[in-house]
Order: structure tokens, then C-alpha cells, then sequence
């Protein structure tokens, strides 16, 4: 089961409606073995396709070593799906590299429905989890939601549930 912050739940979406008709993707980051997501970074979709999301090489690789800097891992790889059901792809099944992270698909086509679903990706292996969103994680104090680390992403804070999101000033 995927325990999460309702406002990260909330955050995820609308980085997704942000950013539809291109596919939006991110990562959730907590403290190494807590399974608990704290801290949205939103990505770059460097495909900046409809149907396919990529993390970007370099930023990727700058988001692993803060994570790893701060006692953080990825507790969550989020990514919408603009015109299909949410559920992981062929691509998003081959490309599951962390096995230990919750993968949340957010749909942004009312047509396949408008919830949001998480799944374990373990060597090719689907299994669908429960999502439960709650408004605070007892006995734990919470890691900042976001903060700005380049020019090249401007990064969401999300500071209670009413925030608004900015939209990314980068264009794909």
C-alpha cells in the first residue's frame, strides 16, 4: 500500500493537467527506507511526447545525488498518461529501474477515467497497490515539498492543499 501526503496527491495532479497534453513525470522523495514520500521534485519530460515520458540524462542524474546527499531516496516515480487508462506500458514496464519505489500513474483523459493508481514493478512483474492519502504521516516531521535547484526547471512549492500550482516557464 502507497501511504501519501493528500497534498502530494493534490500536487501530482495538477502538475499533470499543467503539462497535458505532454506527459508530466517526477519523483517523490523520502528519507532511505521510510517509504514514505515527502518531497516532489517535478522532472522534465524529455521526450516532451503525449504518450511517453523520459526522465532528462543530466537532471536525472543531479536529483539521485541530492537524494543521496540528503538520506533520501526515490519513494515515488509519478508520470500522467494523456490518453490512455492508468496503467504501466510496455515502455514503463521496461524501464522500472527502482524496485523499491511505489510507480503512480495520474490520467488526464476524463475518457479512461480520473483515478489515480500505484504500482509495485519488480523484474517485468505488474502488481497494483492501494492508495491512501492522509493529511499528515503521524510522528513524522516533514521534509520540504520542493525547492529550486536550476534555471533549467522551475520547481512547484506546494505549501497546503489551496496552493496553486505555477506552470513550468521552461516550453517543451
Amino acid at each position: 500500500m502507497l501511504t501519501i501526503l493528500s497534498e502530494l496527491v493534490d500536487a501530482m495532479v495538477r502538475q499533470a493537467q499543467a503539462e497535458h497534453p505532454i506527459e508530466t513525470c517526477g519523483v517523490i522523495a523520502g528519507r532511505e527506507g521510510s517509504d514514505r514520500p515527502l518531497r516532489l521534485i517535478p522532472m522534465r519530460n524529455a521526450a516532451a511526447s503525449s504518450d511517453m515520458f523520459m526522465f532528462d540524462a543530466r537532471e536525472q542524474l543531479q536529483i539521485w545525488r541530492e537524494m543521496d546527499a540528503n538520506g533520501e531516496e526515490p519513494v515515488v516515480i509519478y508520470h500522467s498518461h494523456t490518453a490512455s487508462r492508468a496503467y504501466p506500458s510496455k515502455d514503463d514496464i521496461l524501464c522500472a529501474a527502482e524496485p523499491h519505489a511505489h510507480y503512480v500513474i495520474i490520467p488526464t483523459d476524463p475518457e479512461h477515467g480520473s483515478d489515480i493508481r500505484s504500482f509495485r514493478i519488480v523484474n517485468g512483474a505488474v502488481v497494483e497497490e492501494t492508495i491512501k492519502a492522509v493529511e499528515h504521516y503521524s510522528g513524522e516531521k516533514p521534509l520540504p515539498l520542493s525547492e529550486d535547484r536550476s534555471s533549467h526547471v522551475n520547481h512547484h512549492s506546494y505549501s497546503n492543499r489551496s496552493a496553486t500550482a505555477d506552470r513550468r516557464s521552461e516550453a517543451y
